[in-house]
C-alpha cells in the first residue's frame, strides 16, 4: 500500500477541459478519489481502473455528508489505501473549505499538498466575455460569498456594494432579491447585473438585468444554484462581444 497522503485538488469551474495538466496526473495516480458536487464527473475518466471512487457533495440544502464526516472519511481512506484526491469544484482556497481539511489531516499527520484550480468566480464570467477589470470601467473586483456559515447574508456585501469596483458573489441565490436591496440602498439600483447558472458547462443558463429588476428575471427564467452573480458595469461588455459576433456573421442583435 501506497503511504498515507492527500492532494486538495480544483477540478475548475464545470468545463472538464478547464483543468490544469498537474490536476489530471494527480487524480490518475489516486488510490482513493472523493468529489464534490461541482465537479464535473468526466474527471473520473482519467482515474485509474482500480482507484476507490466516492461522491461526498455538498449543495444547498442537499449534503451527502457534513465536513466533519468528510474530514473522517478522508483520514480513513488515506490511512486505509494510500493517496487520497479530494476533488473540488473551483479552487480548494476560494470557498471550499479546504482549510478544514487541511488541518485534519495535519492533526492525523497525514502530509497533504493543494493543487490550484481555475476558480468559476474569474472563468465563469469570462467565458461569457465578462471580465471583471476593465481600463476606464472597473479598476478592482470583489469576489464574496452571499451568507455566512449562520445563513446570514455577509457583511462584506454592504461594503462592496459602496465601491465602484466588480462584485461577485458565490452561493447567493437564496439571498438574491436581499442583496439586492443592499445594492439598491447603496445608490445602484440601475446598475447591470449577470447571472450565470451551471457556467462552462452544457447546462448553463444566462439571464441580464439591472439590480433594480434582476431577482424578477432570474425567477422568471427559474435559475437557481449553483450560480455566479456579477454587478458591475463590466457586464454592459458582453452585449457588445456579442454585437459584435453577430455582425461578423451577419446577423443583427437588438438590445432589450
Amino acid at each position: 500500500m501506497n503511504k498515507p497522503f492527500l492532494s486538495l485538488v480544483g477540478a475548475g469551474p464545470g468545463d472538464p477541459e478547464l483543468i490544469t495538466l498537474k490536476a489530471m496526473r494527480c487524480i490518475a495516480t489516486a488510490d482513493v478519489i472523493l468529489y464534490d458536487a461541482l465537479a464535473s464527473i468526466q474527471l473520473l475518466n482519467y482515474a485509474k481502473p482500480e482507484a476507490r471512487i466516492t461522491y461526498v457533495g455538498k449543495r444547498y440544502g442537499c449534503h451527502a455528508l457534513s465536513q466533519q464526516e468528510i474530514n473522517q472519511l478522508m483520514i480513513e481512506e488515506a490511512k486505509g489505501y494510500g493517496h487520497v484526491v479530494r476533488l473540488k469544484g473551483g479552487d480548494p482556497f476560494v470557498f471550499g473549505r479546504a482549510q478544514e481539511e487541511i488541518e485534519a489531516a495535519m492533526e492525523a499527520g497525514i502530509p497533504t499538498e493543494v493543487i490550484p484550480g481555475i476558480t468559476s468566480a474569474i472563468a465563469v464570467p469570462a467565458a461569457q466575455m465578462i471580465p471583471l477589470t476593465c481600463r476606464g470601467i472597473s479598476e478592482s473586483f470583489w469576489v464574496t460569498t452571499g451568507t455566512t456559515r449562520s445563513g446570514d447574508v455577509s457583511s462584506d456585501i454592504r461594503l462592496a456594494a459602496q465601491s465602484t469596483a466588480t462584485v461577485v458573489i458565490l452561493m447567493a441565490m437564496s439571498k438574491l432579491e436581499a442583496i439586492m436591496d443592499i445594492f439598491t440602498t447603496a445608490g445602484k439600483a440601475e446598475t447591470p447585473v449577470a447571472i450565470i447558472q451551471d457556467g462552462t458547462t452544457e447546462r448553463e443558463r444566462m439571464v441580464i438585468g439591472k439590480v433594480k429588476d434582476i431577482s424578477f428575471r432570474a425567477q422568471h427564467a427559474g435559475l437557481g444554484n449553483p450560480a455566479i452573480i456579477v454587478v458591475g458595469e463590466v457586464v454592459n461588455l458582453h452585449k457588445q462581444q456579442l454585437q459584435v459576433s453577430l455582425a461578423a456573421s451577419g446577423l443583427f442583435y437588438e438590445s432589450k
